[in-house]
């Protein structure tokens, strides 16, 4: 008579169990949907730079500037905007020469901060253009 007893002490306790473990996936999977949740950091100012310079290279129409808005849009969804700025920074010192500017072509970790960037401007390119 003592085993049914234990056993069901048993079945409760892996009943309880289990409902904790159903719980603590039901809320990891929810906090997996709050990481998903695109990220705005990119400063509003950053973004309006970027559409200019796109405005100025694909023509001042609203046609562009709605694509041009787009493609910031795709690069801020595939790259932090630490990076982006990094990778800005980068390419904005290449331009300027000198042999600051050789250590900034030479660097294999820089070169792909870059790379990220460009890739990043492709999927843009790519979803809105």
């Amino acid at each position: 008579m003592s085993t049914v007893g234990t056993g069901g002490g048993r079945h409760h306790g892996l009943l309880a169990a289990l409902a904790g473990m159903l719980m603590a996936a039901v809320l990891a999977a929810s906090d997996v949907g709050a990481l998903e949740a695109p990220v705005n950091d990119y400063p509003t100012v950053a973004r309006a730079d970027y559409i200019f310079g796109c405005m100025a290279a694909n023509g001042q129409t609203r046609t562009s500037l709605e694509k041009c808005s787009c493609s910031i849009d795709v690069i801020a969804s595939v790259l932090p905007y630490k990076a982006y700025e990094e990778a800005e920074t980068i390419m904005s010192v290449r331009q300027r020469g000198g042999q600051n500017a050789s250590m900034f072509i030479s660097m294999p970790v820089l070169r792909e901060k870059v790379a990220r960037l460009k890739r990043a401007q492709i999927e843009g390119e790519l979803r809105c253009f």
